[in-house]
């Protein structure tokens, strides 16, 4: 977990909203991954008997799915919370004709928002950016109605393997951003006394031309390397030439390069209004069906 400052895969918070702010203007053209993973996980909400008076969208980005969300429950107030203030600005315009989305500058972490007011949080591949789950589960139980409903996506540690692993073959330096294991995942849920939580995986291959097209897209999200452990210094041309070297390694039949991607589905409820009160039936949860898009390939 990205608890200590002193771990070279901690997230340079700073850095990371900076990231972010830049990111507003190119973040649509390559969210794709996000657009994909945010619409299974809205169908995951069709199994869910649900009439929520208030929704908070936590990691809106510039809100392609905050709007889905509008439409989907036309008399909920939904929020919009986003680390950067041009992420919240995009996604407020993106909000449908006569609708109003609520946009929220905040983290996780320290949610703006009142005890016990929301129905339903949203979120849709934000959490990796997290520094500590823990806090971040807390908040979400404080912030849920009893009986409320936790729905979230996050990036598993094979996302971005290869890439890693070409880095790891040029030099000791962190460039990929690390992400929490399924399993610590749900022992924080767990800690956090949110009710009944139920998780699954799945996994996806993104294919590219060549490695430069996906450096370019993950800085295009604001999802370059944040880390503490990052080169201070610019790499090298030789340090760069050994990573697309190994990288080319990994080249398909095809001609593509993959992308592995490890998707983290979770959902919980929220704080019951007493022990005894029991759930007679929960949401089912399980792999959708497989995706058939360009440039994807699901494992």
């Amino acid at each position: 977990m990205h608890e200590s400052s002193n771990d070279p895969f901690t997230p340079d918070r700073h850095r990371l909203r900076r990231a972010f702010e830049r990111a507003a203007a190119s973040y649509d053209q390559a969210a794709f991954l996000q657009r994909e993973i945010g619409g299974r996980l809205l169908e995951r909400l069709d199994l869910i008997k649900l009439k929520p008076e208030s929704i908070v969208d936590v990691g809106c980005g510039t809100g392609a799915i905050t709007a889905a969300l509008l439409k989907k429950y036309r008399k909920a107030r939904v929020i919009g919370l986003e680390l950067a203030p041009a992420m919240v600005a995009a996604a407020r315009r993106r909000a449908p004709w006569l609708r109003t989305l609520h946009g929220v500058v905040g983290e996780a972490e320290a949610l703006p928002l009142a005890t016990a007011s929301c129905d339903l949080i949203f979120s849709n591949l934000a959490l990796q950016w997290a520094l500590d789950l823990d806090r971040v589960f807390a908040e979400f139980q404080r912030v849920l109605k009893p009986g409320g409903v936790l729905l979230f996506s996050t990036l598993g540690p094979d996302t971005l393997l290869e890439l890693r692993r070409a880095w790891a073959a040029a030099d000791s330096h962190h460039h990929v951003n690390a992400f929490f294991d399924m399993h610590d995942i749900g022992d924080a849920l767990m800690r956090t006394r949110l009710a009944e939580p139920v998780m699954d995986t799945e996994r996806l291959t993104l294919t590219y031309r060549d490695v430069d097209g996906l450096i370019s897209d993950l800085r295009a999200l604001g999802a370059g390397n944040v880390t503490a452990g990052r080169p201070r210094g610019l790499t090298s041309r030789g340090r760069m030439r050994v990573m697309r070297e190994t990288y080319e390694r990994y080249r398909r039949p095809d001609g593509l390069l993959p992308v592995a991607c490890e998707v983290v589905y979770g959902h919980a409820w929220g704080p019951l209004t007493s022990p005894s009160c029991a759930r007679t039936a929960g949401p089912a949860v399980f792999p959708l069906s497989q995706l058939r898009h360009r440039g994807w390939k699901e494992d």
